[in-house]
């Protein structure tokens, strides 16, 4: 049952979502927050049964503390605040995100030096979503107090838990009891045809295409050629889009099956015109989150040159860690960031006036970064970087053509991969989606998803380690 926590697998599809579901249209809508919370907690203890705890934990704390300052902003609405309840709203706060804080760092931490399994599943993402509940209620963003039910169903909710999206309160979670959701055939029919188009990024696209990378490092980064070094790179390029856009897909598909709204984490990415523009497009809800949570409280671009600047690599060295803490993340994350204060400071008007730089660099410099995210050791990222840019020659039993065999297995999923990056391409599937051409194309690529997925045993998620 372990793996009933990668929505791609049989046992989520055809065991958990279809009864959970049950139950949940059955509940009266004023309970199914409450069925909302205690099935996402049976979803994560089957396959992280002792951090289940530490989730629980949290989720109690962060209501708890949400309340207090949620008490003292009742407070200051009704005209009774005195010149301590601003001081200690403050303190709530700051006390509660200090904590959330923490535990994620001391996770990381002790996940890097001890042990991967002291970080839960999951945990990135969960936490942040407490922090921006506890902003949130400090800024008044929420306007009532939500039940314990209401709070801890969004903390814990079962299609965000694992890997995002990182939504907000109010995406959802509106009202005390019921969260003011719309539930019909035609938003349930939205939803599976999302996860059809998930599963089928997951398991026919990005399952297959990453295999291009596992055979690379088997073989050893000394002992491959240079096209087959930016084959790899590419083909890791396109593994990471389609797993987590797909991923993306199946949760908020399940979203709208639960009556939310569809939740947007990826808009096109690959069609940006720049490094800044495609984070605005890649994993959205994140790139949001440090906005609104991180740069625009620090003064965002408003603070002059110099400091915008500050902020800029400040947000992207958290980026970095958030995502791990071996030095290659955090190298990943500060050159992200650079890249990016040259686009807005030294690159801005030629870009502007040569659209193609913009896009060039996306399809140049993102996979590159991607070579950084992807490779632990610094040495041997060194050392696929010499495969790259081969200059001055380098060593090893290279075999110049090695690149022909991968070739010939490889270029259907790099073509589709490349098509699928066309937006109009995503537009024409949604606008048709409905029609008995896509209805049979979608059954058929969901069974053979299906198909694939069983005999594969359901790959994790690549951002599962995040």
């Amino acid at each position: 049952m372990h793996n009933i926590i990668v929505l791609s697998s049989a046992q989520f599809l055809f065991r958990f979502l279809p009864l959970f579901l049950i139950v949940y249209y059955l509940t009266p809508e004023q309970f199914r927050n409450a069925v909302l919370f205690m099935g996402s907690i049976v979803f994560y203890a089957a396959g992280q049964p002792k951090a289940v705890l530490v989730l629980l934990a949290l989720t109690v704390l962060n209501w708890y503390t949400g309340n207090a300052v949620f008490s003292e902003n009742v407070k200051i609405v009704r005209g009774r605040a005195d010149e301590k309840t601003p001081v200690r709203k403050r303190r709530y706060l700051i006390a509660a995100v200090s904590i959330d804080a923490a535990v994620l760092v001391a996770a990381k931490v002790l996940a890097l030096k001890v042990n991967s399994a002291f970080l839960p599943v999951g945990m990135s993402f969960y936490i942040f979503k407490m922090i921006s509940y506890q902003a949130d209620m400090y800024h008044e963003v929420i306007r009532q107090r939500p039940w314990f039910t209401t709070a801890a169903a969004y903390f814990t909710m079962f299609p965000q838990v694992t890997q995002g999206p990182i939504s907000r309160y109010n995406d959802g979670f509106t009202r005390r009891g019921e969260a003011g959701r719309e539930y019909s055939l035609d938003r349930f029919e939205d939803g599976l045809i999302n996860v059809t188009i998930g599963l089928s990024m997951k398991i026919l696209l990005a399952d297959r295409i990453g295999i291009l990378w596992n055979e690379i490092t088997k073989i050893g980064y000394d002992s491959i050629s240079t096209p087959l070094a930016w084959m790899g790179a590419y083909g890791y390029t396109f593994q990471l889009f389609f797993d987590f856009w797909g991923y993306s897909l199946i949760a908020a598909g399940v979203t709208q099956m639960l009556g939310m709204d569809f939740v947007l984490n990826f808009n096109h990415p690959y069609a940006a015109k720049g490094i800044g523009d495609f984070y605005r497009r890649w994993h959205a809800t994140l790139g949001n989150w440090f906005r609104d949570y991180i740069y625009i409280p620090m003064g965002g671009s408003r603070v002059g040159t110099a400091k915008t600047i500050r902020n800029l690599l400040v947000v992207w060295l958290i980026t970095g860690f958030w995502h791990g803490g071996t030095v290659n993340f955090i190298l990943w994350g500060l050159v992200l960031g650079l890249f990016i204060v040259l686009e807005k400071f030294v690159l801005k008007g030629a870009m502007q006036k040569v659209p193609a730089i913009g896009h060039l660099a996306v399809w140049i410099i993102i996979p590159l970064t991607w070579v950084i995210f992807a490779i632990t050791d610094l040495k041997s990222l060194g050392l696929y970087f010499t495969r790259l840019f081969p200059l001055g020659g380098t060593s090893g039993n290279v075999n110049s053509e090695d690149y022909i065999h991968y070739a010939r297995i490889y270029w259907p999923f790099f073509a589709a991969s490349v098509v699928l990056c066309i937006p109009k391409v995503m537009e024409l599937i949604q606008k048709y989606r409905k029609s008995a051409v896509m209805t049979v194309v979608f059954a058929v690529l969901f069974w053979v998803s299906m198909y694939y997925g069983v005999n594969s045993s359901a790959n994790a998620f690549m951002y599962f380690s995040f």
